[in-house]
């Protein structure tokens, strides 16, 4: 029998099931238990939080705490998340209520260190720029409300090794959950970067809950049902390989085609980069392995990059939207007149520092419905000065409502009261001046990242791969999505789409097919942006960053779908020409 580390993620995002924690402590055994609950938007949210409520971390963590606490205490069950957030010191102390209250002796342990903003300025001084990796402009600090580093696993393994039944991490990645406690369970090295690279790919596959369960998965027929979907458990070995697998009776699918759609998810190259290693999502091998048990091996590491990556959020303008209904005919001139109407009620559209305009064209030509007779224009006014928007700006777009356009109605919707916005700005810090504390028992240890500890350089070739030939003759037309799947995502102000092949022909035709011109022809919306290829034959998949399309990040940018989620099955709906023989 293969010694293994039974490591369930019962959490993807802030506001997934409640219940999911005692659902996998109760389902079968487990021997760590994590949560991730700290998207780039989350951050903005805990920022709000703390500003109201004084409190800055994941709440709703507090209740899975308490109804699993007797259970992992009395089976040996580690908990560790980063539900600690903004506020990991305050996240402990509730925790040790918890612990206190239904009388249970537990170590708790809390890391902190990863908020910079008191040091932005001395590090500035230093050299550090901060420069934006999405825009290329330095941070200006007077503009900063959080900045908090990166962490990696290493604090995490430092708490275990010392006895921590909890560990309460603030912004780690979202990997180091998992990286941590495998890494304690083998006492790994810090440069036993294979095995830290299969510990990388396993928490980014199960970090994101159910989503490689099934959820969210491009082929959905294939899932048998997703009622009570189960949410992922990785049993990692000591080299790093490790089983993808859920709860018997639990609804949804572990498959090679759910798990490669979770690799493909929110990456840019196939190198991917953490604080601990960078593990190269090209060299891994997927095998099904049993009914929902999906194998991944041989994941090859290298030597973590020189920096850390910060999540800094800024101040930004002020934002209000609005939308109309356009129905029926003549669209595009009705969006004209009343755009302009709306622009002089206003006093024009100078004031402002952006209006941004989209007519989305979601109406039928001959409608059968009412409701698929309806464009929709959104208007966003975008101020620096508050004054400028609010019920004023509301007021001025309702006096039109019977002096415009025929069958003129709205649709109103939240967060269009004129609030100022906070931009996401990810940048990189010299790992050299990180500092990592972990806390427990009264005492605080300092972790020093592994780019302090000057080891040598291990450097990582990829074998090169025969990419099978793309299949020649007769053709027909039919949605791209027949044949291959997509997941998409985003990083920062770009979006990710990974596409991948159900066979070796399929991707032959996809390698040749999908360049990235036939990529922006396919979505001429996206074609204006700086478009990157990057392939994963290993996966039969390729992967494309759409640079700048998202703007100052989730909560800045005018997009409907602000997250680029929809993204891969806007591709999917595309109808291309493709070889019969793969049809068949």
């Amino acid at each position: 029998m293969v010694e293994v580390l039974r490591v369930a993620n019962c959490s993807g995002f802030y506001g997934d099931r409640l219940d999911a924690a005692k659902e996998m402590i109760d389902g079968g055994p487990v021997d760590v238990l994590t949560g991730d609950y700290l998207a780039e938007l989350t951050m903005t949210i805990l920022y709000n939080q703390r500003q109201s409520r004084n409190t800055g971390y994941v709440g709703t963590f507090l209740k899975q705490v308490k109804a699993v606490a007797e259970h992992c205490v009395a089976n040996s069950i580690k908990i560790v998340s980063n539900a600690g957030g903004l506020n990991p010191q305050g996240m402990a102390e509730e925790v040790e209520k918890i612990y206190e209250e239904l009388g249970i002796t537990a170590k708790v342990a809390y890391i902190d260190g990863d908020d910079i903003v008191p040091d932005l300025e001395y590090l500035q001084a230093g050299g550090e720029t901060f420069t934006n990796i999405d825009t290329g402009q330095d941070l200006a600090a007077a503009d900063v409300v959080t900045a908090n580093t990166y962490f990696g696993a290493w604090g995490i393994k430092e708490a275990l090794d010392n006895g921590a039944d909890i560990v309460i991490c603030p912004r780690v990645t979202d990997a180091a959950v998992v990286i941590g406690p495998a890494a304690w369970k083998f006492n790994w090295a810090r440069d036993d970067y294979d095995a830290l690279a299969g510990a990388l790919a396993a928490g980014h596959i199960i970090e994101c809950g159910a989503q490689c369960c099934g959820g969210n998965y491009a082929f959905f027929e294939e899932v048998p049902s997703y009622r009570d979907v189960g949410y992922p458990i990785a049993e990692i070995e000591a080299d790093g390989s490790f089983t993808v697998t859920k709860h018997p009776g639990t609804g949804g699918l572990v498959s090679v085609g759910t798990i490669s759609a979770q690799l493909l998810y929110e990456i840019s190259t196939p190198a991917y980069y953490n604080p601990d290693v960078v593990a190269h999502f090209d060299t891994l091998k997927i095998e099904q392995v049993g009914d929902d048990r999906v194998r991944v091996s041989g994941t090859r590491g290298s030597n973590p990059p020189p920096t850390h990556k910060v999540c800094v959020n800024t101040r930004g303008p002020y934002k209000q939207s609005t939308e109309v209904l356009l129905t029926g005919l003549d669209i595009e001139k009705k969006a004209e007149i009343y755009l302009d109407a709306i622009l002089h009620n206003i006093g024009g559209r100078e004031q402002f520092d952006d209006v941004d305009v989209q007519l989305i064209r979601s109406d039928h030509e001959d409608p059968d419905t009412n409701e698929v007779a309806h464009a929709a224009l959104r208007i966003t006014f975008v101020a620096s000065d508050p004054s400028k928007l609010g019920r004023l700006l509301q007021a001025k777009m309702t006096e039109l409502g019977l002096a415009n356009i025929p069958g003129n109605t709205g649709r109103g919707g939240g967060g269009y009261s004129g609030n100022q916005v906070l931009v996401h700005w990810p940048c990189f810090i010299d790992s050299k001046k990180v500092v990592e504390r972990v806390h427990m028992d009264g005492a605080m240890t300092e972790i020093q990242p592994t780019q302090q500890l000057d080891l040598p350089e291990m450097f990582y070739q990829q074998v090169p791969v025969d990419i099978p030939s793309a299949p020649r003759g007769a053709t027909k037309k039919v949605p791209f999505g027949r044949l291959f799947g997509t997941r998409s995502g985003d990083k920062g102000g770009a979006a990710n789409c990974g596409v991948w092949a159900k066979s070796d022909e399929a991707y032959g035709f996809l390698h040749e097919f999908l360049t990235v011109d036939r990529f922006k022809t396919l979505l001429p919306d996206f074609g204006a942006y700086e478009v990157e290829r990057y392939e994963l034959p290993n996966m039969l998949a390729l992967n494309f960053v759409i640079r700048g399309v998202l703007g100052g990040g989730v909560s800045s940018n005018h997009r409907i779908d602000k997250q680029a989620k929809s993204l891969g099955e806007y591709l999917r709906a595309k109808h291309v020409e493709i070889p019969e023989s793969l049809l068949a």
